[in-house]
């Protein structure tokens, strides 16, 4: 085989692999859970007082909160439970009742918040407390514990 072809079917392999890989929902769901840690953490400088209160800033990772919700839950399929580090518990598929449930608290307090729309730190408190509260609650029962 020439070096062309050579370099042309590793190429198409690894093109192959990446594509894969951004079909598997475990990467999908980790990849999608990063975002929405990142806009939680403007959240959270905000309600740690270490950023100014900014209600664009909210409204964004509010958004991205409700875009992850509105989904997060069909990246679990049988058959994902293991592999690519993946971090969620077997709770998920044992119990997917309450897994659905949690998720949809948290979808709910979501659009309560942005519903809202709170324009002042104060405003905003109990509402974002209350989408940290099912963020938390949902990672308690379903996520893997980093050691």
């Amino acid at each position: 085989m020439s070096c062309r072809k050579t370099f042309a079917a590793l190429l198409a392999a690894c093109l192959a692999t990446v594509a894969f890989a951004a079909d598997d929902p475990r990467d999908q769901r980790h990849e999608l859970m990063e975002g929405v840690g990142e806009a939680a953490k403007v959240i959270g400088e905000m309600m740690k007082g270490e950023r100014a209160y900014d209600v664009d800033a909210v409204m964004n990772s509010l958004d991205v909160f409700d875009d992850a919700s509105s989904y997060f839950g069909e990246l679990f399929p049988e058959g994902s439970e293991t592999g690519n580090d993946t971090e969620a518990a077997p709770a998920i598929w044992e119990d997917r009742a309450g897994f659905e449930e949690a998720l949809k608290t948290w979808r709910g307090a979501t659009i309560e918040a942005i519903k809202a729309e709170p324009a002042t730190l104060e405003e905003a408190k109990p509402l974002l407390g209350a989408v940290f509260n099912a963020c938390k609650n949902c990672h308690d029962t379903y996520r893997i514990k980093d050691e």
